[in-house]
């Protein structure tokens, strides 16, 4: 079951086709996974929708404590929470096929992480050219490049201690669609380290933020990155 979530008001043309097409594309994730998997396929967990985000936003800097952050209110602020999903997927896939021996299945969650990038590319570049617009009371700025490299950091505080995480503007304030390191070779996150950033904590935990009652499958706890 989920909590949260409705259609989104877009006024651009071209986010809301963007949307649909990522929207179509996990979709068809779901349904190959779980046809893949067959009996090994795990139900669905509780997810929410509504108290995560504005949660995630607050520890973040993006929203002042007792406001909301609404992640469904407009396309700007869709953008924001598209873009603190999508980056994580990209990591966790490349975390993950190190452990999957089996060829095919390797090579479907190959074709799905390159899925994954190209997503996350293009939210990272729509947030680029989209820049200013967020929605509500409470927020501190409407700049969609800083927000975005608050969400950055608010991701790399909770996954351990590693700079693993960056936001798409450098230094000197140029566009930084791509997160890689010096070699041009995206981040790695462990399936722990996944978990610390949808449960919303640095400490260990089998439930919390976007899955109030936790993950299903054979890893559902989060790794200890408390200082």
């Amino acid at each position: 079951m989920s909590t949260g979530g409705r259609a989104v008001p877009f006024h651009s043309r071209k986010l809301r086709s963007f949307a649909s097409e990522i929207a179509g594309d996990e979709q068809a994730h779901v349904k190959f996974l779980r046809s893949a998997l067959g009996s090994a396929a795990v139900a669905q967990p509780a997810i929410d929708l509504q108290h995560s985000f504005t949660a995630a936003a607050q520890a973040a800097g993006i929203v002042a404590k007792g406001y909301v952050f609404d992640a469904f209110a407009c396309e700007e602020n869709f953008l924001l929470a598209a873009f603190l999903f999508e980056d994580v997927g990209v990591t966790a896939y490349k975390g993950a096929a190190p452990l999957i021996e089996n060829k095919t299945y390797l090579e479907a969650a190959a074709g799905i992480l390159a899925t994954e990038a190209y997503h996350a590319a293009n939210v990272r570049t729509s947030l680029y050219e989209t820049r200013t617009g967020l929605l509500g009371t409470g927020l501190f700025g409407r700049d969609l490049r800083a927000a975005a490299g608050k969400f950055s950091d608010a991701r790399d505080s909770l996954d351990g201690s590693t700079d693993d995480d960056q936001g798409i503007v450098d230094g000197d304030h140029q566009a930084n669609i791509v997160p890689t390191d010096n070699n041009g070779v995206a981040y790695t996150r462990t399936a722990p380290n996944v978990l610390n950033i949808v449960y919303l904590t640095p400490k260990q935990a089998s439930s919390g933020g976007f899955f109030p009652s936790g993950v299903n499958g054979d890893i559902t706890t989060s790794g200890n990155n408390a200082a």
